[in-house]
Formats: structure tokens, sequence, C-alpha cells
């Protein structure tokens, strides 16, 4: 094998991969305990390109319609047009990424679905010094939402920033609100949350750090909302709304997400890459809601506001 076609090997990526596998590890086990009835199934799996994961996948539990919380690691020796669109320089370069993503889909409709993801990516090309970053957020979905739940989301994703300097909530929230929004509709996905990329700032230790808090703090903030939600009542009526809120996720997440992108671009597992989307989904023409009615409440939540300070 020609000293360019050998995989990207970093000890920064292996204590990544580390974290990541254990972090996906206790966000299962966090799942299923929440869920008191369902398992996660794993499917593990290997790509031609190079590397591999450890999906699992968990369906019809008591909580959970589906949920999803995927490992991987992957490597290659072509960096896709997805990660090079604003460094051209690594244009041709060898790649390792490692990451875990999950998105919770719940049965009841007053249960938010919810999306995170956290990430560290390296690149290097002979001829350019080599870089790093890392990567990820949480993000809230709901279809029904009640202020103390959003309130408590933000105000978890706020302390979990403070030790990292004034600043990074805000920008970090800004960036949420601005990267998950659905353009063709004028509106948020949700509530938001935090959302950053290419994280070097103050070295591979802070970055990592960061990086684990939001890993944990991810579970601090849904856990306690499924918990307060999950034995509300619901009906037709709420099902069918919640169904159709759906389509929004799936249109963002087939038109504008980056992570899809890139890992349909690199040759990720397909069904690894598109077990966000919801298992059940529906579209109707210009709906639109009796005005007054609970799901018209839900359109003053799309668009950015400062919960963490209400």
């Amino acid at each position: 094998m020609n000293a360019i076609d050998q995989p990207l090997t970093s000890l920064q990526a292996d204590r990544a991969e580390a974290f990541l596998r254990g972090l996906q590890d206790r966000i299962c086990a966090a799942i299923e305990q929440l869920d008191g009835g369902a398992r996660f199934v794993e499917d593990a799996w290997t790509r031609p390109a190079g590397g591999g994961g450890r999906t699992r996948v968990l369906r019809d539990g008591q909580v959970f319609e589906q949920a999803g919380v995927n490992f991987s690691r992957v490597h290659g020796h072509q960096l896709p047009p997805s990660a090079t669109a604003h460094r051209p320089e690594l244009a041709g370069g060898r790649f390792v990424a490692t990451g875990v993503s999950l998105v919770l889909h719940p049965k009841n409709p007053y249960i938010p679905t919810t999306h995170a993801n956290v990430r560290y990516f390296e690149a290097g090309k002979e001829g350019v010094e080599p870089v790093w970053w890392f990567g990820g957020g949480f993000d809230l979905t709901p279809f029904y939402p009640f202020d103390e739940d959003v309130r408590h989301w933000h105000t978890v994703a706020r302390e979990l920033c403070a030790p990292y300097g004034a600043e990074v909530y805000p920008r970090y929230k800004k960036w949420c609100d601005d990267y998950f929004y659905l353009k063709h509709r004028g509106e948020t996905r949700g509530v938001g949350g935090l959302f950053y990329d290419d994280l070097n700032e103050g070295g591979f230790e802070r970055c990592l750090g960061f990086t684990e808090a939001v890993g944990q703090g991810f579970l601090d903030a849904y856990l306690p909302i499924a918990e307060r939600r999950r034995d509300t009542p619901w009906g037709d009526r709420e099902r069918e709304f919640q169904l159709y809120r759906r389509g929004r996720y799936v249109e963002f997440n087939l038109v504008y997400d980056r992570g899809t992108l890139f890992g349909l671009q690199s040759g990720g597992r397909t069904e690894s890459i598109l077990m966000s989307l919801p298992p059940r989904v529906r579209f109707e023409y210009a709906y639109q809601p009796e005005p007054g009615s609970p799901e018209a409440r839900l359109a003053d939540y799309l668009r950015p506001r400062d919960w963490a300070e209400e």
C-alpha cells in the first residue's frame, strides 16, 4: 500500500473515539431506562472506503417510537465536496472522522423530538499542515411546547458553556438558530439549543473537554423534559399534527443538513445516515392550523428567543 493510501492515524482521533464510544453507551443506557421496555438493537458495520461503526436503534418502545444512536469512525483518501467547500486547500487529502449522532422520535406528541451530535474531524495532505476540529451540539423540536421545558433546555446549555467563557453560549445558541432554519419555510426547525463547528481554539484538551460537556449536557437537558411529559394524554388530533410536523424534520435533513451530505458523499452507510428520519410521517398540501388552536401556537416558538434570560 502506498503511503498516500494509508489511513490517516492520530492519537487525538483515538482519544476522541474512546470518549465517543463511551458516550454512546451512556446515552443508550439512559434512554433504555427512561423507556422502561424496549432495548436497542446494535448493527455493527464496516464500509469499503474505510472504517465503520455501531448503529443502535430502539423501536416501538413505551416512550419512543424510534430512537437511534450512532457511533462511527471512518477514514478515507479523498475528502468529499461538503468537507472542502470552506477549506479548498485540503481537496484530495486524507481524513479521519469519528462521532456520535442521535435522533429520538417519541410516541407521545407532547414529548419533543430531539437531535444531538458530537464529532471529531482531522485531515491531512502532503505539503499542507494537518488540521483538526470538533463540532456538535443539540437541539429540541417540540410540537406542543411548554415554556418551562424550553427554558430548562436552554438553561442547561448556558450552564455547560459558562466555564468556557461568557460569550460561548450566545455564540453557539445563535449558530444553532441560524443553522437549523428552513429557509423555504421561513421558520426554525424547533426551539434551538447549541451548534458549533471547526472548534480548535485553545488546544485539543480544552476542545475535548467542551465536547464532553455537551455530550453529558444533552442528557441533563432532555431526560427531565421527557419524564415530565411522558404521561400527558393525547389522541388522534395530536398524533396527526405530530406526523405533519415531522415532515419539517425530513425536509431539513434531506435539503440542508451538512452531516447527511457528508455521510452520503463520503460513501457512508446509507441506513445509518438516514436513521434520523422518523418511522412515520405525513405531508399535507397547504395545511393551516385553526386560528387560536394549540397547533397554531407552535408558530410563536419557531423564531429565535433568549429563553435562558426569560
